[in-house]
């Protein structure tokens, strides 16, 4: 005996599937993205919160080499001073922010 209008697994056929299918893919999408921003942000190191976060550290704690030219221009125009720049016997530069 045939069954018509039964497909292939015994349920009825029907081509154009459930319309919530495409909204439980995007909020599967959701979830996964959800759990990826957690995961990388229990995954940052101190300094990359830090940065993250946008606190100043403490003049102790920032420190970083910058290249110094050596026939650097005397630098000129418009500004404001915003800290002070020493240079050590060995010829770096270290650079203090003014502390306010």
């Amino acid at each position: 005996m045939s069954r018509i209008g039964f497909g292939r697994h015994g349920g009825l056929d029907d081509a154009a599937g459930d319309p919530l299918d495409g909204l439980v893919n995007l909020f599967d999408v959701g979830i996964v993205l959800a759990v990826a921003f957690l995961i990388a942000g229990l995954g940052l190191t101190s300094t990359q919160r830090r940065a993250a976060t946008g606190r100043p550290q403490p003049a102790d704690q920032q420190q970083r080499s910058l290249p110094s030219p050596a026939n650097a221009p005397q630098a000129t125009g418009r500004g404001r001073a915003v800290g002070k720049v020493y240079r050590l016997p060995d010829g770096r530069l270290v650079y203090v922010e003014d502390g306010r």
